[in-house]
């Protein structure tokens, strides 16, 4: 008589019960995937011979323990570096002995050395090169460990100002409404003299900060003029021109630059004005004759003291002229003070972006996503972590929202895919199992003991 079948029977049955104890004691555990027991049947020719329909099973063992790669629900936390993968892929983990592991827990944080690291310490992989401020990182390189700048953002001087908006097609000229500020003659809308400033010698005005190379304000005002295009002053109610405009540019309140005090151009500062010319529809002609990218207007160096001196033009494109109130729509540069890290956010397509004290932002760094053919033949290795095996079949790191990889959830958390419901029943099952299987024993005890006693 055997006892091995039954014996085998509460083998199985015990590790199944490892199994679901361990699905239950990790259904709180991030990105933990529940496992199951994949039972198979012995057979051994020994005890029968090797006829065909007449083999008796010697009991049952593990073929194996698969884990469920289901996707596990995302939980909202207020943590910007908590991570989850909608999808199939895995954050790669660099530790420093061993190879680069794998792990579905995306409870991050940043280091006192900028580093994005896991709880245990391990660091946190993707791409990381070097570009150009604001371009996005590219692969060139490979993986490298996340860091994120501990120093500031450094200043960047104004290069480019927007402005975009309306004027009022119905103005006139300052000459045409102020004929008494001109004189008999006139040459430049603007009047010479401390009179400049006066509202009433030009049509509209607008300003904005810009930055020098240390990062230093100055105050940009453009001033919109209409042109009458001749040296007689016209009757108030005649308008000459209608689609005509000068801007002049003041920096910290001095006198536009391009003029002498007197009104007149100087001519030891060309190029300092724009002249905006109005089609028939409103729209602006190109190009625009005055400062362009390559021939940039340059804000004399007396007023930038101990820095570069600011070489910036103006893009007009979206200014028009139709009837209706002066608005301003667009008004923005490119320059900024430096500023101190105040936050790092991560975006579906796992570019990390770094957020400034100076109201910039910057793409730092990418995630990298990894997936296998086969995840069931990675290998865990404990903290929620695994390692690629020769049949998991590795795959090139990828971005995130590429292929099956999935995107990524910031504030976000995946809980474990275990079904506490399904593990219960099953504990159920097995626990029946097992005393299927202990009675089998018994059974074949008391076989044995009837034998025993025919004396």
């Amino acid at each position: 008589m055997s006892f091995q079948q039954g014996l085998s029977g509460l083998n199985v049955s015990s590790k199944a019960l490892d199994i679901i104890s361990n699905n239950v004691a990790n259904t709180n555990t991030v990105g933990f995937k529940a496992g199951s027991a994949i039972f198979a049947d012995v057979y051994a020719a020994s005890l029968t011979g090797s006829v065909t329909g007449k083999q008796v099973g010697v009991g049952a063992t593990l073929g194996a323990v698969r884990q469920t790669f289901t996707q596990g629900n995302l939980t909202t936390t207020n943590n910007p570096l908590d991570l989850a993968i909608n999808g199939d892929g895995f954050f790669v983990v660099g530790r420093d002995n061993g190879p680069d592991v794998y792990t579905r827990n995306g409870q991050f944080e940043l280091d006192k050395e900028g580093f994005i690291r896991t709880p245990t310490g391990e660091k946190l992989k993707g791409f990381q090169s070097p570009v150009t401020p604001g371009a996005l990182p590219t692969p060139i390189g490979g993986l490298k460990d996340i860091q994120i700048p501990i120093v500031g953002s450094q200043p960047m001087p104004t290069s480019r100002v927007e402005i975009g908006g309306n004027l009022d097609a119905n103005d006139l000229s300052a000459a045409e409404r102020y004929p008494q500020l001109f004189g008999s003659t006139f040459t430049l809308p603007l009047p010479s003299g401390e009179n400049w400033q006066d509202a009433r010698t030009y049509n509209y005005s607008t300003s904005i900060k810009a930055y020098d190379s240390l990062g230093k304000s100055h105050e940009l005002t453009f001033y919109f003029a209409k042109v009458t295009p001749t040296d007689t002053v016209p009757p108030s109610n005649v308008k000459l021109n209608e689609n005509t405009w000068k801007v002049y540019t003041s920096v910290d309140g001095n006198y536009p630059l391009g003029l002498n005090n007197d009104g007149s151009p100087n001519p030891a500062q060309p190029n300092m004005v724009w002249t905006l010319t109005f089609n028939e529809k409103g729209t602006v002609n190109t190009p625009i004759a005055g400062p362009t990218a390559a021939d940039p207007l340059t804000i004399p160096a007396n007023f930038t003291p101990g820095a570069n001196p600011i070489r910036f033009h103006v893009d007009f494109t979206d200014m028009r002229q139709i009837g209706g109130s002066y608005l301003i729509t667009e008004l923005t540069q490119d320059g900024y003070t430096g500023g101190e890290l105040a936050g790092v956010s991560v975006g579906r397509d796992g570019v990390v972006t770094g957020r400034y004290t100076n109201g910039e932002t910057r793409e730092l760094a990418q995630l990298a996503l990894q997936t296998f053919r086969n995840p069931n033949a990675l290998l865990s290795i404990g903290n929620n972590f695994w390692e690629a095996t020769t049949e998991s079949g590795l795959t090139a790191p990828s971005k995130a929202g590429e292929g099956v990889a999935g995107v990524v959830s910031a504030g976000m958390i995946e809980d474990a895919n275990v079904e506490l419901t399904n593990e219960l029943v099953q504990m159920i099952v097995q626990q029946r199992n097992y005393q299927a299987n202990a009675q089998s024993i018994k059974a074949q005890d008391q076989v044995l003991q009837t034998l025993v006693n025919l004396r």
